[in-house]
């Protein structure tokens, strides 16, 4: 089979099954609405929990910054990327998050592959939980280590693979809140499943930063779990980008040696990390935020408990309806944009087969009309 016709075939089979993916041009957003084709609608699929994205203080920073340091960094931390901003930044966030140290990453998926990458040895295993993100799995599954998924959010599961003898390191892994169905991870149980076999926990809290705990301080401090290591990245509720990973003093400088995604890449410019310590200000002081997004969900929850569509147990931003079929989701989708609404259809292989949904998410900056809207629409699409 030539390249060409390996290509082809990848395409057709995508194409058959409903799942092709298609990226979609769109003239800007405020969080609360999106602009394509000159259209407006209602934004129901971003992360940007709580609307810091167009917040007018972050914004400024990042101008000020942009004006002290330019626009970029100039090359790797190892090199010359590493600024003033990008220190403070990393102080504040492992003070705010009661670790000694912080590492900043370009993104999440570096953090999460550099992490796998550097820690793991081939006698070593990863317990990862069966949903977690793809840059875990994929990082795990390239890793030397051996690669065991357990049962999702089961800690009986966990415990059935950690039983199992390991001549190396055991690492355990998962999310604090889970990006397609919106609920919660049992960090506590984990943890102290994973701590009494001596292994290791390392938690993805992406979309529980923020958004969850004192002062937003996620979903490790909510449930009184302070894990060996935590990943926490700014694309979501800090309303910007890049990642950190919240770890001891002697991992923070192993890192720093071996660390690849960290060593080679070109840091994220200093005049993101300056808006970074506003956003992160923001959200330390950001209560009002997290009570109105809090009002927003349980509007729609109790507007929705009544549709002809499985809605997960989440009480997180994320607000997932299960269709099931491919094409029933794409069809559902294209009729809530049709009345202005921006919803995305989730299709495997990024959800499990038969689990195909529109993936609903929630910020502080929609209001209650926004949302009775979207509830309308749905219950005359679905019924």
């Amino acid at each position: 089979m030539s390249w060409q016709h390996k290509i082809d075939q990848s395409l057709q089979q995508r194409l058959a099954q409903a799942a092709y993916r298609r990226r979609q041009v769109n003239q800007g957003s405020t969080g609360r609405f999106l602009r394509v084709e000159n259209r407006q609608y209602l934004n129901f699929s971003g992360n940007d929990y709580l609307g810091l994205s167009q917040d007018a203080t972050v914004i400024a920073a990042w101008q000020q910054g942009a004006a002290r340091y330019g626009v970029g960094s100039g090359g790797s931390g190892h090199v010359t990327g590493y600024t003033q901003a990008h220190a403070d930044l990393e102080q504040q966030l492992a003070d705010w998050l009661g670790c000694p140290r912080a590492l900043l990453f370009i993104s999440g998926y570096a953090a999460n592959q550099a992490l796998l990458a550097a820690l793991t040895a081939a006698d070593d295993r990863v317990l990862a939980d069966r949903l977690s993100h793809a840059s875990l799995l994929e990082a795990a599954a390239s890793s030397p280590a051996q690669l065991r998924r357990f049962q999702h959010n089961q800690p009986e599961s966990l415990q059935n693979l950690l039983n199992k003898p390991c001549s190396g390191q055991t690492l355990v892994v998962t999310e604090g809140v889970f990006s397609m169905d919106g609920d919660s991870a049992p960090l506590a149980d984990l943890h102290q499943r994973a701590s009494a076999a001596g292994a290791w926990l390392l938690v993805d809290d992406a979309h529980g930063i923020g958004v969850r705990g004192d002062e937003g301080r996620g979903s490790c401090w909510q449930q009184g779990v302070k894990p060996e290591l935590q990943v926490v990245t700014f694309g979501k509720a800090f309303g910007l980008s890049g990642a950190a990973v919240l770890c001891s003093q002697p991992v923070a400088e192993y890192l720093l040696q071996f660390a690849r995604h960290l060593i080679y890449s070109t840091s994220m410019p200093p005049a993101q990390a300056y808006a970074l310590q506003t956003a992160l200000k923001r959200i330390q002081h950001g209560d009002d935020l997290r009570q109105r997004l809090q009002q927003n969900l349980r509007q729609f929850r109790q507007g929705a408990a009544s549709l002809p569509l499985q809605l997960t147990a989440s009480d997180t931003a994320i607000q997932p309806l299960i269709v099931g079929d491919n094409q029933q989701t794409l069809s559902l989708a294209q009729r809530l944009r049709d009345e202005g609404l921006w919803v995305t259809a989730i299709r495997p292989p990024t959800v499990p087969p038969g689990g195909a949904r529109l993936r609903i998410t929630l910020t502080a900056a929609h209001q209650p009309a926004d949302i009775e809207r979207l509830l309308e629409v749905l219950h005359a699409t679905c019924h």
